[in-house]
């Protein structure tokens, strides 16, 4: 058995909290790593929180000028020199399918780093950001290490609500943000995929703090019960509406875009059902896709809903945004969509789309002129392709 095996059989017996002890003691015997450490993507993804099951008391990174934060955006392995020159510091990306966790940073003699030791350290890390999504299931330390401030429990319920912040695959990518991370109330995304295709919806609730948060949980939570139940769109959205009015009775309502992609050859159905808009961004060219605008879910008893039809082609980014996105005001240039939004698409493009939501919502808070915005959120969703030649 080679030492990553080794590795990889302690950590699947690790403790849930101690996966970071487990990897140091192993790391250090199996290659004489000196030191370890895991730093965490904080809920906004802007800093990487180090974590330490010990205790540690470490600042927290800038991903925006580290070289932690560097390996963490290209998704590549960074190597620092230590000040004495008697070894190197590897920082490695911690990712699961596109979601970038944090970075394994692993200091090894110079000796020792060998192109064979960096790719097995290289899996070591990929390994060790499923055994933390595992553990999560158990402990709350890696929940806790991401934040650098305290969440709402509005905040709190949304972010435990969502199937993770990127997903990477070969067809397509799709990434998003909320915002403010740690005060977000009303604001959703959820997606699911299979062998044949892709669902995507953006959801904003009404209402404010907690309310809404509960109002968002009960039409995702409905709209996931109806689409695990085999059902189309147009049901799926007729459903959601029915549990959603029988418990508000039109007092409270969902504002919900919901797209099905046919993954083997970009046809898509959509339904406008409320506020968030999509935007597509073809070659050089920006456009806000207008659909059939239809009724919020739950507004009314028994409404009805109906599919229309677009297709993508390989290379288009499509920009879901909320109106915490759109209609966020500037003192003196009017509303963000009128004159920032296409700008902001290009100037994103060469980005992922893990990382696309939050430079455009960074973009969003600095025409607002404030470090906050109102709930907020945006999705990116890149078609690759389905090249079935």
């Amino acid at each position: 058995m080679t030492e990553r095996f080794e590795v990889s059989a302690a950590l699947r017996a690790s403790l849930p909290h101690a996966l970071l002890d487990t990897l140091r003691h192993h790391l250090a015997a199996a290659y004489g790593a000196t030191s370890v450490r895991l730093l965490l993507t904080d809920y906004g993804g802007t800093v990487l929180n180090p974590y330490d099951s010990s205790g540690g008391d470490d600042s927290s990174l800038p991903i925006s000028s580290s070289p932690e934060g560097r390996a963490l955006g290209s998704q590549e392995r960074r190597e620092q020199q230590t000040p004495q020159g008697e070894a190197i510091d590897h920082h490695l990306p911690v990712t699961v399918r596109g979601d970038r966790i944090g970075i394994l940073s692993v200091r090894l003699p110079t000796g020792r780093s060998t192109p064979t030791v960096l790719d097995e350290l290289r899996q070591v890390a990929e390994q060790l950001g499923h055994e933390v999504l595992v553990a999560e299931r158990d402990t709350d330390v890696y929940q806790r290490a991401r934040r650098v401030g305290r969440l709402t429990v509005a905040a709190e319920m949304q972010w435990q609500l969502l199937p993770a912040r990127a997903c990477t695959t070969a067809q397509y990518a799709v990434g998003a943000q909320l915002e403010p991370a740690y005060a977000v109330h009303g604001d959703n995304f959820d997606w699911a995929s299979d062998a044949d295709g892709l669902t995507l919806t953006v959801t904003n609730g009404m209402g404010q703090g907690v309310e809404a948060s509960l109002l968002t949980h009960l039409a995702v939570s409905a709209l996931r019960n109806a689409r695990r139940a085999g059902v189309g769109l147009a049901d799926q959205a007729a459903l959601a509406d029915q549990a959603l009015y029988h418990h508000y009775r039109g007092t409270s309502y969902v504002s919900t875009l919901l797209l099905h992609l046919d993954l083997a050859t970009g046809h898509m159905e959509i339904i406008d059902a409320g506020s968030p808009q999509m935007w597509r961004l073809r070659g050089k060219s920006v456009e806000r896709i207008d659909l059939d605008k239809q009724l919020p879910l739950g507004m009314f008893e028994e409404s009805h809903y109906t599919t229309e039809s677009l297709t993508v082609e390989p290379g288009d980014r499509l920009l879901f945004v909320s109106d915490g996105v759109y209609e966020a005001p500037s003192p003196r240039d009017g509303k963000y969509a009128e004159r920032a939004l296409a700008r902001a698409l290009h100037a994103t493009r060469l980005l992922p789309a893990a990382m696309a939501p939050g430079a455009l919502l960074r973009d969003v808070a600095e025409y607002r002129e404030a470090q906050t915005l109102d709930d907020a959120l945006v999705l990116c969703f890149d078609w690759f392709g389905n090249d079935l030649r």
